[in-house]
């Protein structure tokens, strides 16, 4: 399995801003961030190919966050902008296929924790 190391978590104010990182060990298919609140489920925020194509976002996060990679540091990052108390989660990074399904995704992080306060 691939091994997935985040960071870049935080505290940070509503309508700011955070650089999330995943370094992985080797580059597989897709990568992609998820989040989980307390009590809910793991959610899908954003994918992308190591190629760089294949982007996707859930609804709520377009035109806020941006997910890139770099491919010669093995690193994903996922941009968030304007940030949001209901954007508060642990974020995890993820490798697996080409899929917006928490199930297709077989390696993954221990998360990193965002928290947005209004």
């Amino acid at each position: 399995q691939v091994q997935l190391v985040e960071s870049g978590g935080g505290l940070v104010q509503a309508g700011g801003s955070l650089r999330l990182a995943c370094v992985a060990s080797a580059r597989t298919n897709y990568m992609g961030w998820f989040r989980q609140a307390p009590g809910k489920e793991r959610d899908f925020v954003a994918a992308i190919r190591w190629s760089g194509g294949s982007i996707q976002y859930r609804d709520s996060v377009k035109g806020r966050f941006t997910i890139s990679r770099d491919n010669a540091k093995n690193t994903v990052y996922l941009q968030m902008n304007s940030l949001k108390p209901e954007d508060t989660a642990v974020y995890y990074c993820a490798a697996g296929s080409y899929s917006r399904l928490a199930a297709d995704f077989v390696s993954w992080g221990r998360g990193t924790q965002v928290t947005v306060s209004s």
